[in-house]
Order: C-alpha cells, then sequence, then structure tokens
C-alpha cells in the first residue's frame, strides 16, 4: 500500500517518463509534489524502491526505472521493462519477471549470428552472416523473426550484458521507451543501447555510466530489432 505523496510520486515520474523518456529532476518532483525541501522528495524515492515499485541506476543523475505501477495507475503486481532469460553456461537462470518453464526444455532453433554488434561506440553496419548457433525455442516468439549478435563492448555491462555474450534480437522497426534494441545510426552504424524518444530526437542510452547518452534526429536512427534474450558461454 502506497501512501497519497508516494503515489502522486510515481504518476508523475511515470507520466514525465512516457512524455519525454527521461525522468524528471528532483527540483521539478519537489515542486509538483509541493514539498519544501528535496530531502522529502528522497524519502518518497527511497519508499518506491524499497517496495519495488522503481529502481535508481548506479552512478548516474536522473537515472530511476518504472519497474511496475499499482492497479490505480493502470500497472498489474508484475515488473515491467526487459527482463531476458539468460542461458548461463548450459543451465537456465531465469531473471525477475522471466517465464517458469525451462526453456531449455523446448526444441532449440537455429538461427544466424549476424556478425558482433557494438555495445559501446557504433561499429560498421551488420549484414553477413557469420555462423549459426542453437537457441532455446523457449526465448522464440512463434509470430516473429529472430536472428544472433556477438556483443562487443562493455557499454550495457550494468544491464547484465558483457563483452562476448550472443544476444538475442527480435526483428522490429519500432521500439518503446526503455526497450534495448539494435540501432542503425545514419544507415552505416550499427550499436545494442536503451531506445528513448524525446520529440523527433532519438537518445541511445548505455548502461555504463563511463559512456555518454547520444542523440540523434529521428530520420538518422532506425530499429532494426528489440532485444529478448542472451546467452553466455565461459
Amino acid at each position: 500500500m502506497l501512501t497519497k505523496k508516494q503515489l502522486d510520486l510515481l504518476e508523475f515520474i511515470h507520466k514525465r517518463l512516457q512524455r519525454d523518456g527521461v525522468p524528471p529532476s528532483f527540483d521539478e518532483m519537489k515542486e509538483a509534489l509541493d514539498l519544501r525541501s528535496k530531502s522529502g522528495i528522497h524519502r518518497l524515492i527511497t519508499a518506491l524502491e524499497e517496495r519495488g515499485f522503481i529502481r535508481r541506476l548506479a552512478h548516474r543523475a536522473r537515472a530511476i526505472e518504472i519497474l511496475r505501477l499499482p492497479e490505480s495507475l493502470g500497472g498489474t503486481s508484475e515488473p515491467q521493462g526487459f527482463a531476458p532469460t539468460v542461458i548461463d553456461g548450459g543451465q537456465t537462470s531465469p531473471r525477475a519477471g522471466a517465464a517458469a518453464a525451462d526453456p531449455m526444455r523446448q526444441a532449440a532453433v537455429e538461427l544466424p549470428v549476424m556478425g558482433r554488434i557494438a555495445a559501446g561506440v557504433p561499429i560498421e553496419a551488420i549484414s553477413q552472416v557469420s555462423h549459426q548457433v542453437a537457441v532455446p525455442g523457449g526465448m522464440i516468439a512463434p509470430n516473429g523473426q529472430h536472428y544472433a549478435l556477438e556483443v562487443k563492448g562493455d557499454s550495457m555491462i550494468e544491464a547484465g550484458i558483457n563483452d562476448g555474450d550472443i544476444v538475442v534480437i527480435r526483428e522490429a522497426d519500432t521500439a518503446d521507451n526503455g526497450d534495448i534494441v539494435v540501432a542503425l545510426v545514419e544507415g552505416q552504424e550499427a550499436t545494442l543501447k536503451y531506445y528513448h524518444r524525446q520529440g523527433r530526437t532519438i537518445a541511445l542510452e548505455a548502461a555504463n555510466p563511463v559512456y555518454e547518452t547520444r542523440h540523434y534526429p529521428e530520420d538518422q536512427v532506425q530499429v532494426q530489432g528489440r532485444l529478448v534474450g542472451l546467452i553466455r558461454t565461459y
């Protein structure tokens, strides 16, 4: 059960994320809730985080992710956002929100590995199949096309995506704010990043404070797929 102030703050953050793709500043939160100091906002943020409604991302200013919404705001009891199933050394390790069924027990599907994708500074666009990889059927949606990429770089490390991982991508040309996508930049360079639309500008955001968020006009960014799974070997 949330207090009225906690609910008001969660709703304000949610609406700003939907509108702008980035959360409001603490000053904006303080003004919206008519509080006298930012310490009150800190307490509300901490309470929402402890109750599992939001998550603060370390070492980044204004980095708040909504994990779930109460039913009064149109949400459910389940966390929102990306929660891939990670196949780790041949064993299934579902993350929070992942399906309970063991995908390793379902028939494997051969996917083409389309070379490497940059999790860092964009690299040249990928179009050549380098090899095939067996992916558990539970990762694959029945009504979509999928492919795999090998990750190069560490810019998505705080999202649990490491250098050398294989990411499973469902083909798509659109994305929602907060999705991890394969984005083709200026028709020449491909990268794996969080996607945020801010009006007619697309922000491609890393999950590593070392890398700055890059902003592009909407006509310079083409979404080529959304992340749906990850395979890691040792």
